[in-house]
């Protein structure tokens, strides 16, 4: 019998033409597409920074969508932090604006 595999947090933060384009619900639809939680949100200084926990191979998925992004977009730079899962969230959503944390 196999143990669960611990959830894991990425804390990645996207540069590039990512305001303005549906960015945000790209990444919304994505992590509700593969189960996992937390929030995504513009910066005030033109990038989109998502927090995102999960399996760490779901999160492999989703870093490489971020990086493709939706048409419209042009993704420059993706900034990727891993760290333990805090498991501080019950669900994805979007926030309006920027936030510094949890």
């Amino acid at each position: 019998m196999t143990s669960p595999v611990p959830p894991v947090r990425l804390d990645a933060t996207v540069q590039g033409r990512v305001q303005g384009v549906g960015y945000r619900m790209f990444a919304a639809q994505r992590a509700l597409a593969l189960g996992l939680v937390g929030w995504v949100s513009n910066e005030p200084d033109g990038r989109v920074r998502c927090l995102v926990e999960g399996p760490r191979a779901d999160l492999e998925t989703y870093l490489a969508a971020l990086q493709l992004g939706p048409l419209g977009a042009r993704v420059d730079r993706v900034d990727a932090a891993w760290t333990a899962a805090l498991g501080s969230f019950s669900r994805f959503e979007i926030r309006s604006g920027w936030t510094s944390g949890d």
